[in-house]
């Protein structure tokens, strides 16, 4: 077995704005905090889910697996608080991916998944039973009534999959939306590891139609706010624009002609100097103030995703040969 390389030095990076930061965890790894009224959320620190307590029993929004035994620990302590069942009765995927749903097999017995019908595609194609289907499906549009309380799914079009929807509390004036903004932080590899560009960088603006004033994101410790959606839209904003003025600027002939006969190796030294190009002044900006901005290959990545996206979706990816 061979031993893992040093982890980098926290010490190379800039410090991480205290605004980025969540709430302290407890004892037990996590953090569980209201939202509004009956709604709360729990954290890890990493992953966050949401819960709704109801005289008819709990609705549970997406079973991370890190946060896993805890979700109904949290559970527990809400409803020994406040005196209500604690018997979770329905529980929504926010889309099929596993890290915010491979919790869900823990919730046995009589529990009602709901979920978007591509998600049941989906989750059936990957046939695992720590993701059990969904019970209840829809299209575009569902709305979920549990002992008074009213939930409203919806789905505009894929982003970060095709099937991550919407999940809006109308009486709570909270949005839950997953893995496009990270309240504070910059996303992760390739867009928050995102399948569709061009709805990813179209969703934020759909989050912001609806009216809310808490945002569950899915990650992190804290609830994201307006501003955070709009710092986000900014940095990806400016992410489009360096790329469109790198594709501009950058000359692929010397990179093909260096090349040879190595066509790959042209095609990496072209797209690699524009990435480079385009990223860095972004990295400079946002340093400071989206967490980890500074970790290169998370801009670089990102950067390198939309710019595919203005050569591949937008097009043409350059002159056409006379």
């Amino acid at each position: 077995m061979t031993s893992p390389p040093p982890a980098d030095d926290p010490s190379d990076y800039a410090p991480i704005p205290r605004s980025a930061l969540g709430p302290a965890l407890n004892d037990q790894g996590y953090y569980v905090g209201r939202v509004e009224r009956n709604l709360y959320y729990v954290t890890d620190g990493v992953y966050q889910a949401a819960f709704l307590t109801t005289p008819d029993g709990v609705v549970l929004f997406d079973a991370p697996p890190s946060i896993g035994g805890n979700l109904q620990r949290a559970v527990d302590e809400i409803a020994a608080a406040n005196g209500v069942t604690n018997t979770v009765t329905h529980l929504v995927y926010s889309h099929h991916h596993a890290d915010h749903g491979a919790a869900s097999s823990l919730f046995d017995g009589d529990v009602t998944r709901i979920g978007h019908e591509e998600t049941r595609r989906l989750l059936t194609r990957d046939d695992d039973p720590a993701r059990p289907l969904p019970d209840v499906t829809f299209g575009d549009r569902y709305t979920l009534e549990v002992g008074g309380e009213r939930v409203e799914l919806a789905w505009h079009g894929s982003n970060h999959t095709p099937d991550n929807i919407y999940i809006h509390f109308p009486d709570h004036d909270t949005l839950m939306f997953i893995d496009v903004v990270n309240a504070g932080w910059v996303p992760i590899y390739n867009l928050n590891l995102s399948e569709d560009v061009i709805g990813y960088m179209g969703a934020p603006a759909i989050a912001l139609s609806y009216p809310w004033t808490h945002f569950i994101c899915g990650h992190l410790g804290r609830l994201a706010t307006r501003d955070d959606v709009a710092v986000h839209q900014q940095y990806i904003a400016d992410i489009e624009a360096s790329s469109r003025e790198a594709l501009a600027s950058v000359n692929p002939v010397p990179y093909y002609v260096g090349a040879g006969e190595n066509f790959w190796l042209g095609v990496k030294g072209h797209l690699d100097a524009v990435t480079e190009r385009a990223a860095a002044p972004v990295i400079a900006k946002y340093t400071g103030v989206l967490a980890a901005a500074d970790i290169p290959i998370f801009t670089t990545t990102t950067t390198f995703q939309i710019m595919q996206s203005l050569r591949l979706d937008k097009g043409p990816p350059g002159p056409v040969h006379p």
